[in-house]
């Protein structure tokens, strides 16, 4: 893990005792998670860093307002032992937040750590490279869908690189679909004996055609270790490929914590990435089907009907790929690789059948702006199966508001966390 830069700030009538005591209480709770640099004076130059830090707050901010209106920087006030904010601080933290001077204070422990865990993701995602294999994204099959995803677009890729630093690398999807099939069988077989998968129905070859994917990504990432996350458009592009990399996504994020994108969605690559970085959670990525949006859903999955439930309003069937989606075997209570369910997608083809743990669930995902995140908690209540259909498992999901969801929906792929998270 990558430490936050923090500077801590003084006022400037200078350091205090009662400064210093703060100061050091916090390098010993948050020695793991706060690269913490030199204080200054508020007023002066800040030096690079993901925040700055008040463990100390007085009167002087109210006569100080513009100094802290030319903060760049993210502020955070932590002023007790405890790691948090001191209830003495609340009369000028709202004085700031009125004055349009937005901070952050913690009111726990574990929220603070949080806080920090997320500014070391700030700082990393400036040393991470992305890559993505396509070739001519859009064009291949479903070109009427696929055309219309604005995370191929030069835009979101710009806004992308401005806001989080990220650097995102393309190549040749055809490539390295030519690059896995020329390995020899002998080299997958010699990788399966330091694995045990559960592969019903799933061929030899089938099974070798997955892991020789696995192994081209792999001689990639080798090369490279700045790269951490990668993405292939899978679906679309399929016809470079006799295989599809879901059992490479396990398989590497199990090895590496690589963080994977189905589809080359780099939008959800990045809000995976965060998420997963920040709040060390269990999340995936799949395609939400509100039971609202009726049978434009229902068509999409060849399905003819939604599970009976109540408040039907406030629910979601969410699937991909014939499955729930691509979920590591750590985060899953039940996993198995099974032959492709989707005909769009080469017959040598795999998928996973995973589910994750039923109960409190969080769905998330980065606003196209970059500039705010979706996030509503609600619960994963079930999973619904549907044979010789596009769903052979399912999971359905109840939100609080199925109708405000719907207006606010900002992508058809979410993230899936176990538990709620929505303070995080």
């Amino acid at each position: 893990m990558i430490k936050a830069r923090i500077v801590p700030l003084y006022f400037e009538r200078g350091r205090d005792a009662d400064f210093d005591t703060q100061l050091n209480a916090l390098k010993q709770l948050l020695a793991d998670l706060v690269e913490f640099l030199e204080p200054v004076a508020l007023g002066s130059p800040i030096p690079v860093a993901e925040a700055v830090l008040f463990p100390q707050m007085l009167g002087d901010a109210y006569r100080q307002l513009a100094d802290f209106k030319a903060i760049d920087l993210p502020i955070l006030i932590i002023t007790s032992e405890f790691g948090t904010l001191s209830m003495w601080d609340w009369e000028i933290a709202s004085y700031l937040r009125a004055e349009g001077v937005e901070t952050i204070a913690p009111y726990n422990l574990a929220h603070t750590q949080t806080l920090c865990k997320g500014l070391g993701v700030k700082r990393e995602l400036q040393q991470t490279k992305f890559l993505v294999y396509q070739d001519n994204p859009g064009e291949g099959f479903q070109a009427s869908i696929f055309k219309r995803f604005y995370w191929w677009e030069d835009e979101c890729t710009q806004r992308m690189m401005r806001k989080f630093g990220i650097t995102l690398l393309k190549k040749s999807y055809k490539t390295l679909g030519a690059e896995a099939q020329q390995l020899p069988d002998a080299a997958a077989e010699a990788v399966l004996v330091d694995w045990d998968y559960n592969t019903e129905g799933v061929t030899s070859r089938a099974l070798n055609g997955a892991i020789k994917l696995y192994a081209a990504i792999k001689a990639e990432l080798d090369q490279d270790p700045s790269i951490r996350s990668v993405g292939i458009n899978c679906l679309n592009e399929s016809h470079y490929s006799d295989t599809t990399p879901c059992l490479a996504w396990n398989m590497l994020y199990q090895e590496r914590r690589l963080i994977w994108g189905c589809e080359g969605d780099t939008v959800s690559m990045l809000t995976k990435y965060i998420l997963n970085r920040a709040l060390d959670v269990p999340i995936m990525m799949t395609n939400m089907y509100p039971f609202l949006l009726g049978d434009a859903a229902l068509k999409h999955e060849r399905i003819s009907h939604f599970p009976e439930v109540d408040q039907p309003e406030n629910h979601i069937l969410v699937a991909h790929c014939g499955y729930l989606g691509v979920l590591p075997t750590s985060f899953a209570t039940e996993w198995t690789l099974r032959p492709k369910v989707l005909a769009i997608v080469d017959d040598n083809a795999t998928a996973i059948d995973a589910r994750m743990a039923e109960g409190p669930i969080t769905l998330a995902k980065l606003h196209p702006s970059m500039d705010k995140i979706t996030v509503v908690e609600g619960s994963l209540e079930g999973y619904a199966q549907y044979p010789d259909s596009d769903c052979l498992t399912g999971g359905i999901i109840k939100v609080p508001d199925g109708h405000r969801l719907m207006s606010n929906f900002s992508s058809h792929h979410y993230l899936l966390m176990t538990g709620h998270h929505l303070i995080d």
